[in-house]
């Protein structure tokens, strides 16, 4: 993993859980490119920065939501591409029990920033 695909990656995702604590839909839509294609918690697709923005707004309003990323991998695939594998624990601070996915983004170069294109959450526990 390069140290600048390191560094991309970091930044991605501090903003995203910062977004993501306070469950802003405007500040985390803003870091998905014009096209994304986004799988989260649910079976829909979402397309798109106001498709993410309506997956986040129709998320419950928890109180005090975090997000810990771990065991992230990433890698340079293209001048202008990221690939990002990691997992992801959600404090829902007793809300529900915490909640652990697998997550992969295809970040790009898009109007000079980095963006995720592609967004997928998947079970960690074993589907077979």
């Amino acid at each position: 993993m390069s140290s600048e695909a390191d560094a991309i990656v970091s930044d991605v995702i501090a903003k995203w859980c910062a977004g993501f604590a306070k469950l802003d839909a405007v500040a985390l839509s803003s870091l998905y490119a014009t096209n994304a294609f986004f799988f989260g918690s649910n079976p829909k697709l979402y397309r798109g920065r106001d498709g993410v923005a309506d997956y986040f707004n129709g998320l419950p309003r928890f109180r005090k939501p975090s997000a810990v990323f771990s065991d992230v991998h990433a890698t340079q695939a293209g001048p202008d591409l990221i690939n990002m594998a990691a997992t992801i624990t959600f404090d829902l601070a007793g809300e529900r029990d915490d909640l652990v996915v697998k997550m992969s983004w295809v970040i790009i170069r898009e109007d000079g920033d980095w963006r995720i294109v592609n967004h997928h959450a998947s079970s960690k526990a074993p589907l077979i």
